[in-house]
């Protein structure tokens, strides 16, 4: 089944997993039906590609209250089976289960997802004002619980002259096995430095902040302007905004990309093992401690807080803690803030005794 589909399809990063994924769905919502990949979400509705011409379809209510049900959306990357009715358009009737997803929870704890079927994400960060290694920390801890490749990636290269002293010094906090790069993301020279990741029917999307350069570098991969690009703001070097949506385009070398909007605040949706492997040096350091449930932070003879540079330590133990409460059910959340009340009373009782 689908075996007519792969040349069209392929460009589009369509494979054997992607046919099989699609080949197990209901019976009912292959009748008459085509694959296509979303290439753009709305609130009802989503752009797709066929192979050949982008439409819009809308998203079939069954599909979205299952969708819904689940705890999730369709999102950019996405395989679909579309149909027309007979009245004016397509309508996507089913979703094929994704190889990968990359997933962030919003402050209340709520998921959302960000991507779906990408094999490597480009972790964009500026070399000026927009640097920040805690940040880039937080996006390695989102790619790798998604089964995604990191590849770091530090834009305008040509006009920071921090340039050298980042790159060693950001290279001693990344697992060993996560690539980096600075480039110049306006010269197209940079596409050929990046192109063992982007052979064709590869799919990649780029993440960071506003005005790390994720647009920019969009329009030097695929090889013309299709995305919008602002200046960053002169006193901060913070981006204006200017994506709105995330985005799936097809680049000169043959690999699809998905920009991104950057995101204020990002909570990685992984677990235990996800965080050990974004900070694979803390994991290696605590079989030396003393103590084999060390916490890493007042207990003596502590490998890690010996081995570790403390910003980074006390970036693990922010989002460790972050982890633990989004594990949290529901009765334990109100349990928690319960202890906190109680907590803060006995502190406000303490502080008016000493008046």
């Amino acid at each position: 089944m689908f075996e007519d589909c792969f040349d069209r399809l392929r460009p589009i990063g369509f494979n054997r997993a992607v046919a099989q994924a699609l080949a197990a769905l209901d019976a009912t919502s292959l009748q008459d039906a085509a694959p296509v990949r979303v290439v753009g979400v709305q609130r009802d509705s989503a752009l797709v590609h066929d192979g050949a011409l982008e439409r819009r379809a809308r998203i079939h209510p069954r599909l979205a209250r299952e969708l819904a049900e689940a705890g999730g959306a369709l999102a950019v990357g996405d395989w679909v089976l579309a149909r027309a009715d007979g009245c004016g358009g397509p309508w996507i009737h089913a979703r094929a289960a994704p190889a990968t997803q990359l997933v962030r929870r919003d402050p209340g704890g709520v998921r959302h997802v960000v991507v779906s079927n990408v094999e490597t994400a480009f972790l964009l960060m500026g070399l000026d004002g927009d640097f920040n290694a805690r940040r880039l920390e937080r996006y390695l801890a989102v790619v790798l619980s998604g089964g995604v490749w990191p590849v770091v990636i530090l834009t305008k290269a040509d006009i920071a002259a921090a340039a050298g002293a980042a790159l060693p010094a950001l290279r001693a906090r990344l697992p060993p096995t996560v690539p980096l790069h600075a480039v110049n993301a306006l010269d197209p020279a940079c596409a050929d430095e990046l192109a063992p990741y982007l052979g064709a029917g590869q799919t990649i999307v780029l993440l960071g902040s506003s005005g790390a350069g994720k647009s920019t570098l969009t329009n030097t991969l695929v090889g013309r302007a299709v995305q919008a690009t602002r200046a960053v703001r002169a006193d901060d070097h913070r981006g204006r905004h200017t994506t709105t949506a995330r985005t799936l385009r097809l680049a000169a070398g043959g690999a699809c990309v998905i920009d991104t909007p950057g995101l204020r605040g990002l909570r990685p949706d992984a677990d235990a093992d996800a965080l050990d492997a974004s900070f694979s040096d803390i994991a290696a350091l605590a079989a030396r401690c003393r103590f084999r449930d060390c916490r890493h932070l007042d207990e003596p003879d502590c490998a890690v807080r010996a081995g570790v540079p403390p910003d980074r330590l006390a970036n693990y133990h922010k989002l460790a803690r972050e982890l633990r409460r989004d594990s949290l059910t529901v009765l334990e959340r109100k349990q928690q803030v319960a202890r906190w009340k109680v907590l803060q009373r006995a502190a406000h009782a303490r502080m008016k005794m000493k008046r």
